[in-house]
């Protein structure tokens, strides 16, 4: 099959959407399946307000017809709910195709903590958007429940993966003396919480890997707090991954967190509350690491983890089966033709 991704987040943007559609979109190809992108890329654009390293696709319906026109596709994935994402839902709607949607991100709460839009105008929204399509792919079962008892009508499983070769306990680690390393890494924005992890008192030292708009505020707030990487990628995030003793991970709007199986990949448990996302990726009481509504109570349990049996605990997250997921929730958009013997 050719299948179209339509997506508002995409290159050279860093963040769990993008990792996702890029292993999403290697491991159909390697099940046999032409996969094209349709992202801000190619079309005139605008940072994205709040989010400047989102680029806004500025296109008109026409143009975003005739350019699914030309790839004659099979199935349409909309990805997310941006710009080219409504236009492409237009388009498809207009034209009685079915079409798949994934729920990738909590937006109503990050608008919420950005300007307090109201959580229900933002989900009433949403709800518009998804439940024109066939299927809203969400990446945990918690998730599933909570959209489906916010009148989501159709939601279902499309889980997440770890490239388990890249992400590994084997490899080079940073020099660092015999005290705990706690670890963060993500966008440092203000629905990611990271002050949450900054201001707990913990043996040893803080690391930070990420960058975003709260920065310059964060290392204000907490100086000589924490030791700031800036963003990694690739095997220096392995490598940041594997130093460290406990990848913390104070979010409370996430749908999943890739960080969290990344980390456990390299054997290093995870500390998090007890919401949706580490519920599904680390659990309760588990070899992941620990989920408590006191944070620092979930960093030092999460310290007594062993590494081996974190690893396999994030051996269960693999893209092959996440993305099987994927397939068998794809529509085609023509019925084929039955020929008569």
């Amino acid at each position: 099959m050719k299948i179209l991704i339509v997506t508002d987040a995409w290159e050279p943007q860093v963040n769990g959407v993008v990792r996702t559609l890029k292993m999403t979109r290697r491991e159909l190809e390697n099940m046999g399946h032409t996969v094209e992108i349709m992202s801000p890329q190619g079309f005139k654009s605008m940072p994205c307000p709040t989010y400047p390293e989102i680029e806004l696709a500025l296109t008109t319906p026409g143009e975003v017809a005739r350019r699914i026109d030309a790839l004659n596709i099979d199935c349409l994935h909309i990805a997310t709910e941006g710009p080219l994402g409504w236009l492409a839902r237009g388009v498809a709607i207009k034209r009685g195709w079915p079409f798949t949607t994934a729920y990738h991100s909590r937006f109503p709460e990050y608008v919420h903590a950005r300007m307090k839009f109201p959580l229900s105008w933002s989900y009433s929204l949403l709800r518009k958007f998804h439940n024109a399509g066939q299927a809203t792919l969400a990446p945990t079962p918690a998730i599933v429940d909570d959209l489906l008892a916010r009148g989501f009508t159709k939601a279902r499983l499309w889980s997440r993966g770890v490239d388990l070769q890249a992400f590994s306990p084997d490899g080079p680690k940073l020099e660092r003396g015999p005290e705990p390393v706690f670890l963060y890494v993500g966008r440092l924005a203000v629905e990611k919480q990271v002050q949450e992890f900054l201001k707990l008192d913990l043996p040893g030292q803080m690391w930070v890997a990420g960058e975003g708009p709260a920065r310059q505020k964060l290392e204000a707030q907490f100086p000589n707090k924490a030791r700031w990487f800036g963003v990694l990628q690739g095997p220096e995030l392995a490598r940041l991954y594997r130093s460290a003793d406990v990848k913390v991970f104070p979010s409370v709007t996430d749908t999943f967190g890739l960080v969290m199986v990344e980390a456990m990949a390299c054997g290093t448990p995870v500390a998090a509350f007890p919401v949706p996302g580490p519920i599904d990726v680390v659990g309760h009481n588990s070899n992941g690491g620990a989920i408590d509504t006191d944070l620092r109570a979930a960093c030092m349990a999460a310290l007594t983890k062993n590494r081996e049996l974190v690893r396999k605990h994030a051996e269960q997250f693999n893209w092959p089966t996440a993305t099987r997921q994927f397939e068998a929730a794809l529509q085609p958009l023509r019925q084929p033709q039955v020929v008569p013997a």
